[in-house]
């Protein structure tokens, strides 16, 4: 997951909340840091992600993939 797809991810899933959640919601996973000092951090975006989702108890079924603008091709 690149920088772009994780920001288009928390957009789709959270909307207006998408800003705050990114600055102001720290994660525990991540070592208490917020998703932008993780991003800063130089942390994957993928982990930040998941780290997101599982303190907002986003459902698993729409984790996977998300911030895509089209499949991966094989």
């Amino acid at each position: 997951m690149r920088r772009s797809e994780f920001l288009r991810a928390v957009d789709a899933e959270f909307g207006g909340r998408a800003s705050s959640l990114v600055s102001d919601l720290v994660l525990t996973q991540l070592s208490g840091r917020t998703a932008e000092q993780a991003l800063d951090a130089g942390v994957s975006p993928r982990d930040i992600w998941l780290a997101l989702c599982a303190e907002t108890e986003v459902p698993v079924e729409r984790r996977h993939g998300a911030g895509r603008l089209e499949p991966r091709r094989h």
